[in-house]
């Protein structure tokens, strides 16, 4: 055996664990754990702003690439407390998530000493598992538990709190006898799926509602395997968007009051069976539940016992991976085909088709200022089907979901549950680290792009080139339109004279300068006609200069983006397309 210090061990297993991609600040509670990072060499360190933009880049890392797991790293106190919307936001969306935090010496810790806090007791509502080592024995034993529970069952985040005593205390350890956990996944049995998939077949319209565990699971491909030989359309949840392809012949669009297509929910109100794979029935989802599950059976499979039947009871619950559950199905379908024994859901299939070939919400705006609708038709003319969008909550993000276009798994990354403002930008350059030869768009309204703008400054400084979709209408426009309900506008304008920019015309902040002042490159479009020669013109500047590049669009102020109650009465505040030529990109063109 070897001694070494407990950092050095821990930085050891990491890189066995395959963890090597790291975001933080140092600062004196966690500097032997840096140096051992130093010694080391195996594990790439970026240094954020914010800690809290460190914990969201490391979320994006892990959200970028089956089997990541990004780590945050941060010093004693704020640090720790500054992680909390971070561990929040993965543990929403079952993120797996490594953050490491300083602490003062264990003697100190009943004392109140400096940036000393109880952050295992805070952190534990929002983790898989929250510990603060007390011994030094207990680090390598904390460690490897940490990549299993992070890597079993539903995946989540873990924090590990290392006292500044135990850091630099010696150990006996070898990294060449440790060996990793296994990893613990339910499986659903053959019985439990044939009874799942006779009760689909039982059915005249069924749908297929994939949830973001498929995605986690890495099991896309089998999702579309099933519903291609069942013939079955699919409806995925925002966290499961493009686990099938959007052009996808049996993709029937997504469901819900806000991030949703007119034909996804016309669609799902018509069909009369449900297997939920790999989904949570999230209220954005479902809305009102008697309206979402009137006249219809449904299967639920995930893979937290917990999670079935916490928001309605299933005629059939699963405990289950998503990628376990699909391979059954798949099997199970296989045989059924080859005994002819499948029914037919051509016409079933064909009726969504048709709906989706005509519901569409108008994009084609020629108006100055610019309607946010016209932004999401230049996006998908000017990105191509590789491009990974990243998103979190706003008008920007519910627009974005019902008019951009998704064609593969992880190429939609969202903060879905949690929603966390300024998440976005760290977040991007997350997944730029996690996709480095990828074209990643990231896409904000004003106040989100303002929470965390300090971190473009690190994508300046190492290089991690992405486009960020600034939409600018100087308001907090999801709440200003949530407070029509209460008759008022309180609070929500972002709006003032900028004397030292008056070319903002009323707008406020200056987000070119403040984006250029952060070493980025930044354009500026006031007229719709002139979006596709700025993208264009953003993507030249990101390969030239290897930086994030920031595409403001100046928008109307007031606009009511398409939302409602319930997935039946959703409110469609602008005219609908009335002909191909109102929204040009769609996936299919309007039929008259």
């Amino acid at each position: 055996m070897t001694k070494m210090r407990t950092v050095d061990a821990a930085v050891a297993i990491l890189e066995k664990e395959g963890a090597t991609e790291a975001f933080g600040l140092p600062g004196a509670a966690i500097n032997p754990f840096y140096s051992a990072m130093r010694a080391h060499g195996g594990i790439r360190h970026t240094l954020a702003r914010h800690v809290e933009g460190a914990s969201h880049m490391a979320d994006g890392y892990s959200r970028a690439a089956d089997g990541n797991i990004g780590i945050c790293i941060g010093t004693s106190g704020p640090a720790g407390t500054d992680m909390i919307t971070g561990l929040y936001a993965a543990w929403a969306d079952s993120i797996p998530m490594l953050c490491i935090t300083g602490q003062a010496p264990v003697a100190k810790l009943h004392k109140e000493d400096f940036q000393a806090v109880d952050i295992e007791s805070i952190a534990k509502p929002v983790t898989k598992m929250a510990m603060t080592i007390l011994e030094p024995g207990q680090v390598p034993g904390a460690f490897q538990k940490a990549f299993q529970l992070m890597r079993s069952g539903r995946p989540g985040p873990v924090l590990l709190d290392l006292p500044i005593d135990v850091q630099m205390a010696e150990i006996e350890f070898d990294i060449d006898t440790y060996e990793p956990l296994p990893v613990e996944k339910p499986k659903a049995s053959r019985k439990q799926l044939e009874k799942a998939l006779d009760m689909l077949t039982a059915g005249e319209r069924p749908l297929i509602v994939a949830g973001g565990g498929i995605i986690n699971a890495g099991a896309s491909a089998q999702l579309v395997e099933l519903a291609e030989l069942l013939g079955v359309p699919v409806i995925p949840t925002l966290m499961g968007w493009g686990a099938i392809a959007d052009d996808h012949p049996l993709m029937a669009g997504m469901v819900g009051l806000q991030t949703s297509h007119r034909y996804g929910n016309e669609n799902y109100l018509r069909s009369d069976f449900v297997i939920g794979i790999g989904n949570r029935w999230a209220n954005r989802h479902t809305g009102g539940l008697d309206t979402y599950t009137a006249g219809r059976k449904f299967v639920h499979i995930d893979i937290e016992p917990t999670q079935i039947g916490r928001v309605f009871s299933p005629d059939l619950g699963i405990a289950s991976d998503a990628g376990a559950a699909l391979a059954g199905l798949v099997e199970l379908a296989r045989e059924r085909r080859d005994a002819k024994t499948l029914p037919d859901y051509s016409a079933w299939a064909a009726e969504c088709a048709e709906r989706k070939a005509t519901l569409h919400r108008k994009t084609h705006f020629d108006n100055i200022p610019i309607k946010p609708q016209r932004v999401y038709e230049e996006m998908n003319k000017s990105f191509g089907k590789d491009t990974t969008y990243v998103s979190t909550i706003g008008l920007s993000q519910i627009a974005g979901a019902q008019m951009l276009h998704v064609f593969g798994p992880r190429k939609w990354i969202n903060a879905g549950q949690a929603g966390p403002l300024g998440w976005t930008a760290p977040a991007a350059l997350g997944v730029v680290r996690g996709k480095p030869d990828e074209t990643v768009v990231a896409l904000s309204g004003d106040y989100d792009f303002q929470f965390m703008i300090e971190e473009l400054a690190v994508g300046a400084q190492f290089n991690l080139p992405y486009i960020h979709v600034v939409v600018n209408n100087s308001y907090l426009g999801l709440i200003r339109q949530s407070q029509r309900g209460f008759n008022m506008e309180q609070n929500v304008s972002l709006a003032f004279e900028n004397i030292n920019s008056p070319e903002t015309n009323g707008y406020g902040v200056d987000h070119i300068k403040v984006a250029e002042g952060l070493g980025c490159k930044a354009i500026r479009v006031e007229d719709p006609n002139d979006m596709a020669a700025a993208f264009d013109k953003a993507t030249a500047l990101m390969g030239e200069f290897q930086v994030p590049v920031v595409v403001e669009v100046i928008l109307e102020k007031i606009t009511n983006i398409s939302m409602g109650v319930e997935i039946n009465a959703v409110n469609e505040f602008e005219e609908l397309a009335a002909t191909a030529a109102d929204a040009p990109t769609a996936i299919l063109a309007l039929q008259p």
